[in-house]
This record gives structure tokens, C-alpha cells and sequence, in this order.
């Protein structure tokens, strides 16, 4: 008989009949009674001994991501080891490649080594049932960048509100007909990064539902660019999901004759290190990466020394790093 078929029993999740078995006054009288009537009639036992076996710590954080690729990870993964190497600590990185079924995989190898707690941006189909499992586990755990549950600690950013700046901004220099270029799986991020820029369009009376899909592999993005021109109004400027996009689109308007930040405005999403280096250099949208890893650190820190604390959502605000990739509407488009 396990903690899971006690909650499962009451009806609540497995956090709070561990809540209940703690002694935690976050859960309410009722729900409390209801956790231990369940464990009665099911004659759970809460074992001390294997209790105080999983507060044994092993000094090492696990760190699941789901692109290794992408210059943005390995910006979070700094912050993230500034922190913990500060503490006494050491990472263990591991890549599910955004598949839930590998990351099950990874999470059950991260439990076999012992880590203290994970920092975890979860893969797109990750379903909440991979939560009641991990508080199963008894693992403390920290969402980054993307949120599966409000119940657990997250560190991430406004991703809306980088898109009201991105819009803002071509607004100001006369683009109203702006599209959105996204790839990728749908995930928390993905979903607040098209609603945000939907609603910032609309606020404006512009179309938002000028968006366009690219393909997943850096090196064919370049040959998609004609996918912004399919429409009869065709649009002066694009906004990227994030900079490996906008990296690829760069060198497929160039492909097509256009220059960027001169007749065709362009925006990148994330600010990753590779922005200055882009030429034109890339206006891009910046989400502070190495913060947000500092932040899911001293999240998981925090939970390590106190574990009852209630869930903290740490989200930042972004900045828009206005550069050369951006120019006024072409009097031609006018």
C-alpha cells in the first residue's frame, strides 16, 4: 500500500496526503480528515525509517532540459551551476530530448543516483501524473521556464509582456502588418508566447493571427522563409519564438533579396549571446536565462532546507535589446 493509493483513495493529490502525513497546517481540517479515514481503511503505514533514508543528501542537483542545442540551455545551465557550486553542491545534466518517455527515463536514472532535487524544464506532453509520481518519490522538484502545476515551485519570465514590447516597437517605426514565425511542440512557454503576441496585435486593431509554423531543424528554417509571403498582405515585419529562428529567417530573407532592418523587420526572442553576433545585429526580446537558472537554484535550495514552505512562482520581466534588425515601414509597403 503506497501514499498514492491513499490519495487516490480521499481523492486528492499525493502532495497533500504527504502534506497530511507531515503535519502540515496548509491542508484543511476537512481534507485532513478525509486523508486519514483513507489511510485507516486502507491500513497505511508511514514508514519513519525509510523517511529518514530519503533525507539523507547526496550534495547533487539533477538538471533535466529538453534541447541541448539550442545556446539558451546552456545560458540557463550557468546560472543554474553559479548557485549550486556556490552551495557545496554539484549538477548532473541530462537531455529527454522534449520526450516525455525519455524523460521518465532520465527521472527514474536521477532517482537511482541519489540527487538531492531536480530543476526540470519539462518536456511538451508532459502529463500532471509525473508529479504525483515525483512527490511519490519524495523528490523535491523546480519548474523552469515552463509550468505543468501551480503547486510547484517556478522560476520563468513574462512572456507576454515581451511580446507587448516586440509589438510595441514595430508599431512605433509604422509596421502594423507583423507575422509570428513559431516551431516546436506545444508546451506552457509556447502557448503564453502565442497568446501574448495575439493579444498585443489585437489591442492595436492589427491581424494576430498572422503566424507561421517552421520547420524544427535550424538548417531548413532559411528555406521557409517564403512561408511569411503566402498571404496577399504580405508583412513588413516578423517576430520569432526565439533566436534560432530568427537567426534562420535572416539568412532566408537574404536568399529572397531582402535586407534586414532595411525593407523587412526582424525580432528575435530570448537574447542569447549569438544576437550580437548576427549581422545586422538582432533587436531580440530578452529573457535573462542565466537569471532565471539562478532563481531555479535558490528555488530548489530553499525547498531542500525547508521542504513544507508553500510553491513560489519567481516570474522576471523581460527587456527588448533594440539593435540593427529593425528599421521604419518601407515606403514601398505603405
Amino acid at each position: 500500500m503506497t501514499l498514492l493509493d491513499v490519495a487516490r483513495h480521499a481523492n486528492v493529490s499525493r502532495a497533500t496526503a504527504s502534506l497530511v502525513i507531515r503535519k502540515s497546517p496548509l491542508v484543511g481540517a476537512e481534507t485532513r480528515a478525509r486523508v486519514e479515514e483513507a489511510m485507516r481503511a486502507l491500513g497505511y503505514v508511514y514508514n519513519m525509517g525509510a523517511a529518514r533514508l530519503r533525507a539523507e543528501r547526496s550534495h547533487t542537483v539533477g538538471v533535466v532540459v529538453p534541447n541541448l542545442t539550442n545556446p539558451f540551455f546552456a545560458e540557463l545551465l550557468s546560472g543554474i551551476e553559479s548557485v549550486i557550486d556556490a552551495a557545496g553542491m554539484v549538477v548532473i545534466l541530462a537531455n529527454s530530448g522534449d520526450l516525455a518517455e525519455r524523460q521518465d527515463m532520465v527521472m527514474r536514472r536521477m532517482r537511482e543516483h541519489g540527487v538531492d532535487g531536480v530543476i526540470i524544464c519539462p518536456a511538451a506532453a508532459t502529463e500532471p501524473e509525473f508529479l504525483d509520481r515525483m512527490a511519490e518519490w519524495g523528490l523535491p522538484l523546480v519548474q523552469a521556464l515552463r509550468h505543468i502545476s501551480d503547486d510547484i515551485d517556478y522560476a520563468g519570465v513574462d512572456y507576454a509582456a515581451g511580446m507587448r514590447e516586440a509589438v510595441g516597437h514595430l508599431a512605433s517605426l509604422g509596421h502594423s502588418r507583423i507575422a509570428f514565425a513559431v516551431h516546436g511542440p506545444v508546451h506552457s512557454a509556447y502557448l503564453e508566447r502565442i497568446e501574448g503576441f495575439r493579444e498585443a496585435m489585437f489591442s492595436r486593431g492589427f491581424d494576430p493571427d498572422r503566424i507561421i509554423r517552421v520547420p524544427d531543424q535550424t538548417a531548413q528554417i532559411p528555406g521557409a522563409a517564403h512561408l511569411l509571403f503566402e498571404n496577399p498582405e504580405k508583412p513588413t515585419a516578423v517576430i520569432c519564438f526565439n533566436d534560432v529562428i530568427a537567426l534562420g529567417l535572416s539568412a532566408g530573407l537574404h536568399d529572397l533579396g531582402l535586407k534586414v532592418g532595411e525593407n523587412f523587420s526582424l525580432i528575435g526572442f530570448d537574447d542569447v549571446t549569438d544576437a550580437e553576433a548576427m549581422r545586422p545585429r538582432l533587436t531580440s526580446v530578452s529573457t535573462a536565462p542565466v537569471t532565471i537558472g539562478e532563481n531555479a537554484a535558490g528555488l530548489l535550495l530553499d525547498r531542500l532546507i525547508d521542504p513544507m514552505r508553500p510553491p513560489r512562482r519567481v516570474v522576471n520581466d523581460t527587456i527588448l535589446h533594440i539593435r540593427q534588425s529593425c528599421g521604419p515601414i518601407p515606403v514601398s509597403a505603405l
